[in-house]
Parts: C-alpha cells; sequence; structure tokens
C-alpha cells in the first residue's frame, strides 16, 4: 500500500519536497514560460504566502549544474525534452532570499546582508583555488566570505564592496565555468519595507539601488535574473536605469496560474486526501484572489486546513495567513479613515465592490502618504482583489474570502475598542449604568458607539456571525472596568451566556445575551434574548458564586441601533 503523502506546511526547499515524501502541486509550466518569454530582469510581484520562495528554488534547482532530472520526473515540464536537454543543469545558479531581514537600523541590516551574500558566496568555495581566475580575483573572492576576527561565521566587508557583491560573484562564477548566471532574489522589497518601518529608509533605498543596479544593468556575467516580491516598488526608487526589466504583476496574465492553487489544483488535493465534502468552505474561506485572469486560493491557508482536517476532520477553518502577515497596513488605513471611508469599508465587509483607482508602482516613501496609495497597497498586498476592470486604472475591489473578511472585521474592532477608550469618563458613565439598570443611557451611548464603528449588515453573513460581531464591540467597552470580574461565552446552567458579569464588592451580577434582529421589531428580538437567558438559567453561576443582585439583559442590534430590555 503506498504510503500517503505529507502536507508540505513551510516546506520551501524544492529537493526536499520531492523526496521525503510531501504532496507537491505541480508548478514547473512556469519554466517553460519563463524560458520561451524571458526577459534579461523579470520581477514577479504576489502576495505573502503565495508559493515565491518554492517556485524560486525550484528555479534553483532546475537549472544548477548537477541538477538531478529525477527531481522532475512526472511533472509538466519534463514533457519538455528539448527545453529540458538545453537548460536543465546547465547553469551557476546564484540564489538569495531577503526575507528575513528585519534589522532595527542600518548597520544591522548591512550585516545582514553581508551574511546572505557571504553564505551563498560559500556554495562556490572552489573559487578560491580556481585555475580560471588570477590573483586578484580570488583576492575579490575572499572578500565576500571574511569572517570577522574571532573567526566566526559573521561575514563583514567593506560598503563598497557590499553594493559590489552580487555583480563581483556573478563575474567570478561566468569566468571559472565559461557560462553565464542565472540570479535569483526572492522577496527583494522585505528590506525596504523594514527600512521604511524603523526609520533608515534613505541608506537600504541606496544601497540596494546599487546592489541591484550593478548586478542587473549591463551585466555581462547574467544569463537572465528572476525577482519576486510583494510590492512593485517604482523604477526610480532602486532599478534606475534598467531597460531590460518586465514587471509580472497580479493584474498580469501572464504566469497568472503559477503563484497560488487553482480550483482544480484544490479540488485535486482534495481528492487525494479523502476530503471532498470541505469542498465549499475551503472556497469560501481561501478563494477569490483574482490574478490576472485566474481565480486562485492562497496556498499556504489551503495546506495548513487541509493539514488540520487529516488530524480533526470536524476542525472548523481558520485565518492561518494573520499569523504570517502583519496587518499594520490595516490598522494605519483605518486610522486615517474618513467617514465616507469607513462607509466603503461597510460596503466591502458585506460583500460588495467599491471603485479606487490603483496605482501598482509606488515607492514606500508614497505608501502611507494618502488614503488612495493605502487602497493601491491592500490591493497589492492581498488584503483586496480585483473584481473586474472599471475604466483605466480604476478597479472595482472586494475582500476576497472570508478569511481576510474575519481579519477586517477584527481590526475594525481593535480600532474601535482603542478609539472608544479615548472618552475615559463616557465609558465610565456607559458600564455604571449597566450597574443601575438604567437602559435608556445604555441604549443612548450604546447607539453612539454604534454609529462610530462600521456595521455588519452582509445579508451573506450568519446571524450568528453577526451576533458575534456585537458581543465583541461590547465585550470590549464593559472590559473597560479592570475591576469586574467578565468572562465571555460562560458555561451557566443549561448553555452558555454571551456575558456574564460579577461585581464582588458590590454583590452584583449579570447576564447579557445579545440578538441580532433581522427585521424592525427589536423588541421581539430583546424577549428573546430573555427567554434565553431563563429558559437555560444563565443567573444560576451568578447565585452560586454569592451574587446578591442579578440583572438579565436581552440586547438586540440591528445594523447601527439597538435595543435593551432588563429582569431584575
Amino acid at each position: 500500500m503506498q504510503e500517503i503523502k505529507k502536507l508540505p506546511v513551510g516546506v520551501e526547499n524544492f529537493e526536499k519536497l520531492r523526496t521525503e515524501g510531501f504532496y507537491y502541486v505541480d508548478k514547473t509550466g512556469i519554466l517553460k514560460e519563463l524560458l520561451n518569454n524571458w526577459g534579461e530582469v523579470n520581477l514577479f510581484t504576489r502576495p505573502r504566502r503565495f508559493g515565491k520562495s518554492l517556485n524560486m528554488d525550484m528555479l534553483k534547482t532546475f537549472f544548477s549544474y548537477g541538477c538531478d532530472a529525477s527531481l522532475f520526473e512526472g511533472l509538466q515540464i519534463a514533457a519538455e525534452r528539448e527545453l529540458c536537454e538545453k537548460y536543465m543543469g546547465k547553469f551557476p545558479v546564484l540564489s538569495i532570499t531577503l526575507k528575513d531581514m528585519d534589522a532595527r537600523d542600518f548597520e544591522g541590516a548591512k550585516a545582514a546582508l553581508s551574511t546572505i551574500i557571504g553564505r551563498e558566496a560559500l556554495r562556490f568555495s572552489f573559487l578560491s583555488e580556481s585555475g580560471k581566475l588570477t590573483e586578484e580575483q580570488k583576492a575579490q573572492y575572499a572578500q565576500l566570505i571574511r569572517n570577522d576576527t574571532a573567526g566566526r561565521q559573521i561575514f563583514s566587508v567593506s560598503d563598497e564592496a557590499l553594493k559590489d557583491a552580487l555583480r563581483t560573484l556573478s563575474e567570478l562564477l561566468y569566468r571559472h565555468y565559461g557560462q553565464k548566471v542565472i540570479l535569483l532574489i526572492d522577496e527583494y522589497d522585505v528590506p525596504l519595507d523594514k527600512a521604511h518601518l524603523f526609520g533608515y529608509y534613505d541608506e537600504m533605498a541606496d544601497l540596494l539601488k546599487n546592489l541591484f543596479s550593478r548586478a542587473l544593468k549591463s551585466n555581462e556575467s547574467i544569463y537572465f535574473s528572476v525577482l519576486t516580491g510583494c510590492l512593485r516598488i517604482a523604477k526610480e526608487s532602486i532599478f534606475t536605469g534598467l531597460n531590460n526589466f518586465k514587471i509580472y504583476s497580479i493584474s498580469d496574465v501572464r504566469f497568472d496560474e503559477y503563484f497560488g492553487f487553482t480550483e482544480e489544483e484544490v479540488k485535486a488535493m482534495l481528492g487525494y486526501y479523502g476530503l471532498e465534502k470541505y469542498e465549499s468552505l475551503i472556497k469560501e474561506w481561501y478563494d477569490g484572489y483574482l490574478i490576472g485572469n485566474t481565480s486562485v486560493y492562497c496556498p499556504w491557508d489551503v495546506i495548513n486546513y487541509v493539514d488540520l482536517l487529516r488530524a480533526d476532520p470536524d476542525a472548523a477553518p481558520k485565518a492561518f495567513w494573520i499569523n504570517t502577515s502583519g496587518n499594520d497596513i490595516i490598522r494605519t488605513f483605518l486610522s486615517m479613515a474618513k467617514q465616507s471611508t469607513r462607509r466603503e469599508i461597510e460596503q466591502l465587509i458585506q460583500g460588495e465592490t467599491v471603485a479606487k483607482k490603483i496605482r501598482e508602482e509606488l515607492t514606500y516613501r508614497e505608501l502611507y502618504e494618502n488614503l488612495d496609495n493605502l487602497w493601491s497597497v491592500l490591493f497589492t498586498t492581498g488584503y483586496l482583489t480585483r473584481r473586474e476592470k472599471a475604466e483605466g486604472e480604476i478597479y472595482r475591489l472586494s475582500i476576497p474570502n472570508l478569511e481576510i473578511r474575519r481579519i477586517f472585521t477584527e481590526q475594525v474592532q481593535e480600532w474601535f475598542q482603542k478609539e472608544a477608550k479615548k472618552d475615559v469618563p463616557k465609558l465610565d458613565a456607559f458600564c455604571e449604568a449597566f450597574v443601575r439598570a438604567d437602559i435608556e443611557t445604555i441604549e443612548k451611548q450604546f447607539n453612539a458607539y454604534l454609529c462610530k464603528t462600521i456595521s455588519i449588515r452582509d445579508t451573506a453573513v450568519r446571524k450568528e456571525k453577526k451576533e458575534n460581531f456585537y458581543h465583541g464591540i461590547l465585550l470590549g467597552l464593559l472590559s473597560h472596568r479592570g475591576d469586574w470580574d467578565i468572562v465571555s461565552n460562560a458555561e451557566s446552567g443549561e448553555g452558555y451566556s454571551d456575558i456574564l458579569v460579577e461585581i464582588e464588592d458590590k454583590g452584583i451580577g449579570m447576564v447579557i445575551e445579545l440578538k441580532y434582529s433581522e427585521t424592525e421589531d427589536m423588541e421581539a428580538a430583546c424577549r428573546e434574548a430573555l427567554q434565553q437567558i431563563e429558559k437555560k438559567d444563565y443567573k444560576s453561576r451568578l447565585i452560586e458564586d454569592g451574587m446578591e443582585t442579578i440583572f438579565q439583559y436581552g440586547i438586540a442590534c440591528r445594523r447601527k441601533k439597538c435595543q435593551v430590555k432588563v429582569l431584575k
């Protein structure tokens, strides 16, 4: 019986994936298209966790001298015999990834870059004794792999040598082999992102502009090069003077199926693991990204959820992507949003589209200059996707799937709680109204809070999901009182109440049940909530804990309005 293949969670090494029994979604077709259509410099921009690094390692494996042809047996590229004979295993390949360059200052960033290039240079240690190199060239190589004074592998080169490092190494390899070099640079824009975040952008932009320009412009040692990144940084920023540049962004139809999983590929994976019944659920949660003309799923999400389902068939979908991508962009977006923009965010959360002009080529200085640029960044980083091209650079944008909708909703709640806590007296008054059973004040102030946040009106969202949204808002507001014991979804009586509150020094307890009213009859929803409290005896836990006065609140919410009923 054939052993079931493992899910490649976090595996970005192509050889390991192919030799150690991992499931592989065949993307080797990119090789044929690249070899038949390549430019001297090729840049692919895609959101994070869409398979860029694995594809880059696959390219490295295919082109590198000593390639084991068996790694590609049965894959798409193996059918292209002429291409394989001409290109497989026929090149020296320089391959670096900049995804881990997260230094907090420029000196640390330079040290990290020196180490990355130095470790790659060490793969070609034979250059130090090559009969094809002059003594001066060997000395140049020695500069790239120079250790610190203690002999540790902390690579240190001069600023000028670092700027010239990739060009130098490519020239040495070309001279040694007599064959031009293929240069691969993965996640080229990460150093700029970190530099912008920590305040050394100008220095990093200058360093990368020199590093890339010297390696990629008029370098006769390079056969062709491939870069990947998340954002399409303006040529004027770090790619000055590169006229041999081909850019394949998320709007480009070329190579559109090679990053991300297509629907057919997801179906094949689910069929392999006997998980076909989850097809529609996975589509709702992780599909919806339009790359070129192809709708694709986020590979990271699909692999992680399928792996989870194999261990627990009852496992609910999770927002796996949120754990690997910072959400600072949404926080910044919300903080800059005006009332009209918040209405547009409501439309997006409701499943609708908004029309926006998209600039795919920006510099990091421009990213946060205005809201228009932030719309563009949300699009290029995968938080929004294109539904249709309206006119010129105007796109109809939407949230791609339930995972990203959850990210937006959670960030909206986080932003709202932060805003609400700025007015402490108002928040104190709101909480105290619950202690006095002052439903008029509770309604008035909760309505005021709801007017400032973003409502959930999407008919495609289930009723319990809507209730969870309002539950989260109210829970956050009440949590302002650090001296109250507040429990969410607490087991009590014959079920789980939405919110239980105990104020020990006053002997006061509260049971709060929220309902989303599908109609204008919010009073009926309040009664339903109170009946549920009574029927399931939610107050029993408060009685057991010695609370002498117990308030039972039924709260109905609809869009940006609420109604409150109380039983003592």
